[in-house]
């Protein structure tokens, strides 16, 4: 069974805003994960559900699933009909993410681990943590060494694959046999401790921007809500990418540096990051083009 590794008393208002961002576009998923979360302990079936929504069967099962997905509920089992069972942590906090949801201009006031809302009289604060560095790294696929035959390609003709084509090459390429389905929530496209940085196995979190994006990719092109970066920095890795088919914009690799700074200084160990731009790209399919289904 599979178990959430989320520590909500860990980043309380990232889950907080996690669950206003899922639910503020649909009332009735609002409906449905009130219901889920009223009452006490015991789950509530699909049959529980659609008395106390009023929608149909397929409807609950569908909104009842979107929230399981986003882990703001757990889907269970209760004498083999599907049933939910609330989480305590937001169930406890229901009325404050219900209110933030109808009401997303609130949101903007929430102070999160990765932006903090100073009061506007204070001071600013300095906050020194004792024993805590900065040890952050640049890295390009030149450095990966499963990617090693990319060092001889120095230029390469241009080649416009699919978003799902490319990840699947350096899935491949890695050595990593697991599926990776794309989700609205998701925290990257990849993951996997498979990939060896100079010789040492690392894992690694990868974000793909397909050509389906144009232009220049700046941060607002990642995500919905331009939080791609952001979501991306909250996987368990080591190393962080990002990958488009054309040219990407100098502030992605600000803010990826800033988010690999917080989190190695976090954290206390290095972090490397980096990106994979068009020419790149270019690249590792002349280099493996096999792997890339580009012949």
């Amino acid at each position: 069974m599979p178990i959430a590794v989320n520590d909500v008393r860990s980043n309380p208002n990232e889950q907080i805003h996690h669950a206003v961002n899922v639910l503020k576009r649909s009332p009735r998923l609002r409906r449905v994960f009130n219901a889920i979360c009223a009452g006490g302990k015991r789950p509530k079936t699909a049959t529980q559900l659609m008395k106390a929504t009023k929608f149909g069967h397929v409807v609950v099962l569908q909104l009842g699933g979107k929230l399981a997905d986003e882990q703001l509920v757990h889907k269970t089992k209760v004498n083999g009909e599907t049933a939910y069972e609330k989480d305590r942590y937001l169930a406890a906090k229901r009325a404050k993410i219900i209110s933030l949801a109808e009401n997303p201009a609130k949101l903007k006031k929430l102070p999160t681990k990765y932006s903090p809302k100073p009061s506007s009289s204070a001071a600013p604060i300095q906050v020194s943590i004792k024993g805590a560095r900065i040890q952050i790294s640049r890295v390009t696929c030149d450095d990966f060494d499963q990617f090693v035959r990319v060092k001889k390609v120095r230029n390469a003709p241009s080649r416009t694959i699919s978003e799902k084509a490319f990840k699947d090459g350096i899935r491949k390429l890695i050595g990593e046999s697991g599926e990776f389905r794309d989700w609205g929530g998701e925290r990257n496209d990849l993951y996997t401790s498979k990939l060896r940085h100079k010789g040492k196995r690392r894992a690694i979190a990868f974000a793909f921007k397909g050509p389906g994006t144009k232009g220049i990719l700046t941060p607002k092109k990642l995500g919905k809500n331009g939080d791609q970066i952001q979501r991306l920095f909250l996987s368990p890795a080591d190393i962080f990418v990002v990958q488009y088919h054309d040219q990407i914009d100098q502030s992605v690799i600000e803010q990826m540096q800033a988010f690999a700074t917080l989190t190695s200084v976090s954290q206390n160990k290095r972090i490397w990051y980096g990106i994979i731009d068009g020419d790149d790209t270019d690249r590792l399919i002349a280099a493996y083009p096999k792997r890339f289904s580009a012949r």
